[in-house]
């Protein structure tokens, strides 16, 4: 039976240790970082923009394959692979939904300009946390796309352990290309991180909480 006191404790904890993590970034690592991929031209390097890619068309893609999931169910038991499969879709897109709010709440400038002239610590000198302003311009933390891979992928962490090595190196080189591509600065990237790892824990215990007691039912 999955114990949901001990859950929320860890989830709090790893809360706290984000948020220290975060202000450390903030005023020691996110500026120099950002600055440095900028200078060295970091982003230029070949392949580095596909890493980032994978994050946004899994989330298109996730409501067809819960479509696709849901049909296959009717026809009998899904395989473990699937249900797994399943439980991961709806916590990438719960992990952006929260993420969404998030960059709302926080209203962080990004570290470049990419799009409709947004500020940005490179492209206009501006950094820092602007609270409740909600505009697509002020959304870089935490990172929608490391929201998204953890949210993803730690649901098979948790319910398909065997394969973790693999997880681990499909996920590690994306969560670098978005700092290496200057979409995100670090804390951002560990923010997002932390996010989709919460959500992605959750949604896999109470999968398997659901599964149990429809089971004895």
């Amino acid at each position: 039976m999955t114990d949901y006191r001990s859950l929320l404790n860890g989830t709090l904890i790893a809360i706290a240790t984000c948020a220290l993590a975060v202000i450390l970034c903030y005023f020691f690592v996110d500026r120099r970082v950002a600055l440095f991929v900028h200078a060295h031209q970091i982003a230029n390097v070949e392949g580095m923009r596909w890493l980032t890619e994978p994050p946004p068309l899994a989330q298109s893609w996730s409501p067809l394959v819960l479509a696709a999931l849901l049909v296959r169910r009717a026809g009998g038991p899904w395989r473990r692979w699937q249900h797994v499969l399943f439980v991961a879709c709806i916590s990438l897109i719960v992990a952006d939904q929260f993420r969404e709010s998030l960059g709302d709440l926080f209203g962080r400038y990004w570290p470049e300009t990419w799009h409709n002239n947004n500020p940005s610590l490179i492209g206009t000198g501006a950094y820092g946390f602007h609270p409740l302003q909600v505009r697509d311009d002020i959304g870089s933390f935490p990172s929608g796309h490391a929201a998204r891979i953890l949210g993803f992928m730690t649901v098979f962490w948790v319910l398909m352990p065997a394969w973790r090595w693999a997880y681990t190196l499909i996920t590690l080189p994306m969560l670098i290309a978005l700092v290496a591509m200057n979409y995100h600065f670090v804390g951002d990237v560990i923010a997002g991180s932390t996010l989709g790892s919460i959500i992605g824990t959750w949604a896999a215990h109470v999968a398997t909480a659901s599964q149990t007691a429809t089971t004895k039912l």
